[in-house]
């Protein structure tokens, strides 16, 4: 017989099923790197208690007779809590049939919207915020103690929700006196969890490594600051220690992740020290400028004691605060000899329109980010840019929409990527968004974002095609632009032997500097030799398949053609 669909009952499971110890447990990461983060750290902590992840199909519906399911949510955007509660649901139809014993659900989610989970899902067992994920092996263990009493009795769903950081570490017994969740008074409380010894989840060779957690900027549209709350910046010397555990895990390259890493140490007294910054000169030594040049060095420092070639990839900068010392700091340290700070910058910039900026409570205007992008490109070669829009936000005219469009096409970047605005309750865009006069049609959104996307779908070919261009076939040793690029993973076409192109040998896909993992384009790698993924090699670039590059090994240069891709 086939196997029965999933089901959204939430009856009650079989008591034999329910009331047996934990022994294993069913993972489930959603949202961005920042959440994958926490899901590592629980996992580690579950597996060093004894409760021994299994892995799942993310497709399928069911959780590989795991003892309890483990959803760790996002709660960003509405379609965010519809594919959270959609998988919720799914793990208590599981436990409704039996299957499983518990199902525990943790982030952002539960943090925003703890008062409403047992009614949008009911079944569930255990809730764990953001402030609490060292309550793990508590919450999947059927007769851990809770932290309080539970309301509703002893059968009642248990829940480890500390309302901020403040409170999470008062009620692990830290010394708060004095220190705030300000996050920017230089008193605050800091970053005081521990994200070492997780069960990672990404691939073998690149890491996420967290440098803060929460957000000052308080944009409109945004729900961060009110589920992770206020920027807190995690110690340099805790940063370290994680870099050169993920180092010895295999990792080469490490994507630095916050909610703004710009503003990094701000909150802790360790921001930006302006007066160390020459500004005729445009020199200041990175350490003593402190804040993000300071981490940056530091971890560039790291990596050399290590004697590691790795890569370091700075996501998330916020464009008010990137300053000048900020810039010239980063470009002494992406260029200098073996520098492991790639010349790349994730920058989301939300609009460019100076009217719309100003309602999204940015504080930036367009020529401010206009100037920051030409800073970088000038004193950094090669530099590339990745961004994010937002199309349709409540009020935005045609004129603005064009404004966004013009600066898209005047800007060029490496990689763009626009979201329709999404209406969140508790945020100041969500109440404008109620005004009729105010709220952007769904249709007109649409429109808007697709037209910003075509364009730079024509700018990104257009940029593909010159980098295939350099090469020429008849002089495949003296033509052409090469570059390292790490392989991600072996794909499932042999190449074939092409007069000119090579003797055949086996497609990778890979990345080069400016190709972030998951978000970004990618480099198809055509080898004889097996590559393992991880591994760094030279390329030539011989071709390009819309959005993505083609590429061969320079060991194995021929005479040769332009690739097509295989697939």
């Amino acid at each position: 017989m086939p196997p029965k669909p999933p089901s959204r009952s939430t009856s009650t499971p079989p008591a034999n099923r329910a009331q047996g110890p934990v022994r294993t447990v069913a993972f489930v990461s959603l949202g961005c790197p920042k959440n994958l983060v926490d899901s590592e750290k629980m996992l580690g902590t579950l597996a060093q208690a004894g409760i021994a992840p299994i892995s799942i199909d993310p497709d399928g519906n069911d959780f590989a007779g795991a003892d309890a399911v483990v959803i760790n949510t996002c709660g960003f955007l509405e379609a965010s809590k519809d594919e959270s509660l959609g998988v919720i649901k799914d793990a208590i139809a599981a436990k409704g049939r039996g299957e499983v014993k518990r199902v525990v659900v943790a982030g952002c989610l539960v943090q925003r919207h703890r008062a409403k989970m047992l009614e949008w899902a009911p079944g569930i067992d255990a809730m764990v915020g953001v402030f609490d994920r060292d309550r793990i092996v508590d919450a999947v263990r059927p007769n851990a103690p809770a932290p309080r009493e539970t309301p509703g009795g002893p059968d009642a769903p248990r829940y480890w929700i500390a309302a901020n950081a403040l409170t999470a570490a008062k009620d692990r017994g830290l010394d708060t006196v004095g220190l705030t969740v300000h996050g920017k008074d230089g008193k605050g409380i800091g970053y005081f969890e521990d994200d070492a010894a997780r069960l990672r989840l990404t691939p073998r060779h690149y890491a996420y490594l967290r440098v803060s957690e929460g957000c000052n900027q308080n944009c409109a549209f945004c729900t961060i600051p009110s589920i992770r709350g206020k920027m807190r910046s995690k110690p340099i010397d805790r940063i370290a220690d994680e870099c050169r555990e993920l180092v010895a895990d295999g990792a080469h390259e490490l994507l630095l992740i916050g909610q703004d890493t710009t503003s990094f140490g701000d909150d802790i007294g360790q921001g930006l020290n302006p007066s160390a910054y020459d500004p005729a000169s445009r020199r200041g030594d990175p350490h003593a400028l402190g804040g993000l040049p300071r981490l940056l060095a530091s971890l560039s420092d790291t990596l050399d004691r290590l004697g590691s070639r790795g890569w370091l990839r700075l996501m998330y900068a916020y464009p008010t605060n990137f300053s000048d010392p900020i810039i010239d700091a980063f470009a002494r340290l992406a260029t200098r000899p073996g520098a492991h700070l790639l010349p790349y910058l994730d920058i989301p910039l939300q609009h460019a329109s100076d009217r719309v900026l100003s309602l999204m409570r940015r504080h930036v205007t367009r020529d401010q980010q206009a100037s920051l992008i030409r800073k970088l490109r000038d004193r950094i070669p090669g530099f590339a840019v990745r961004t994010t829009f937002i199309s349709g936000f409540p009020g935005e005219t045609e004129d603005d929409h064009r404004l966004l469009v013009d600066f898209v096409e005047e800007m060029n970047f490496e990689a763009v990527g626009v979201f329709e605005y999404s209406r969140e309750d508790g945020t100041v865009a969500g109440t404008m968004e109620d005004d009729p006069a105010l709220a952007v049609p769904a249709e007109v959104k649409a429109r808007r974002r697709s037209e910003i996307m075509e364009l730079q779908q024509r700018l990104a070919f257009a940029r593909q095609a010159g980098r295939a261009a350099a090469f020429d076939p008849r002089k495949p040793e003296r033509t052409g632009l090469r570059l390292d690029v790490v392989i991600d993973a072996a794909l499932r076409g042999e190449g074939l032997a092409t007069t000119g192109v090579g003797k055949g040998g086996r497609l990778y896909q890979g990345r080069t500097y400016f190709q972030a993992p998951q978000i970004d384009s990618v480099t198809y790698v055509q080898s004889k030799d097996r590559l393992a993924p991880g591994e760094v090699l030279p390329c030539v670039i011989t071709g390009h398949d819309g959005y993505d590059l083609i590429a061969s090994p320079v060991a194995e240069i021929e005479r040769r053609v332009p690739l097509s891709v295989l697939r």
